[in-house]
């Protein structure tokens, strides 16, 4: 069963291409964050998969894969997150690599530990929104049309506003946020400090921090985990 995560405020995402130590390990583990997710866009191997893996394994945080590849697909994961990207100009990222997916593995699948969410690259120049060919910047009624997309014709039960390196227009984020109904909302990008994680959870169900966790920002995760859980959505 795919761990309780509709009540996440903040998670964090570590990246398997980057370092990690036990040291840092700990301090993701001690700061009260809600989950912890694996995954990245660039160099992600079921070799980096694995030694990320073995660090967290110890810690009872739930550990959640997110499937942006087949070579980083590793069991032993309390979860995995398939992401599709709903902006995309490619149909490899909507449909194409998650077929392929299926017809290798998929008899080994746990359909129930598996949670697809609708991505919404909005950084035109992370390097996710290259890779997966993401129409962006979008004006806020797009963002919207996406999400609804998402959640009432394809019953998606997360969307994940994605911003990856900067922090994120608000307004177009609370847009979405009082534009939908079921889905949750998570929003990632440019989060380093306690006042931009409360400025997020305001307008966001789940806040995700990464890129702070590898600089010397990562004095500041406690702090944004206290911002986030302090904080109320405002709809």
């Amino acid at each position: 069963m795919f761990p309780e995560w509709k009540n996440w405020r903040h998670v964090v995402k570590l990246d398997p291409d980057k370092p990690a130590d036990e040291w840092l390990v700990q301090k993701v583990v001690e700061s009260g964050t809600d989950a912890i997710v694996v995954g990245g866009t660039q160099n992600i191997t079921r070799q980096n998969v694995l030694k990320l893996f073995k660090l967290l394994k110890p810690y009872p945080l739930p550990k959640v894969l997110e499937v942006s590849t087949i070579n980083a697909i590793t069991f032993g994961f309390d979860g995995y997150l398939i992401p599709i990207v709903l902006n995309s100009n490619d149909p490899r990222w909507i449909i194409g690599a998650h077929k392929e997916a299926v017809k290798l593995v998929g008899d080994l699948m746990e359909w129930d530990e598996i949670l697809p969410e609708g991505y919404i690259i909005l950084n035109p120049d992370c390097a996710a929104a290259k890779l997966s060919k993401a129409l962006c910047p979008l004006g806020k009624e797009d963002a919207l049309a996406y999400a609804n997309c998402a959640e009432h014709l394809f019953s998606l039960p997360l969307i994940y506003i994605e911003y990856s390196g900067t922090f994120g227009d608000t307004e177009l984020i609370s847009h979405i946020k009082k534009g939908t109904n079921k889905a949750k909302i998570f929003y990632g990008g440019g989060i380093d400090d306690a006042k931009k994680a409360e400025i997020a959870s305001k307008f966001a169900d789940t806040i995700v921090v990464g890129n702070m966790i590898y600089t010397d920002s990562i004095k500041n995760l406690k702090d944004t985990v206290k911002a986030a859980k302090s904080t109320n959505l405002e709809l």
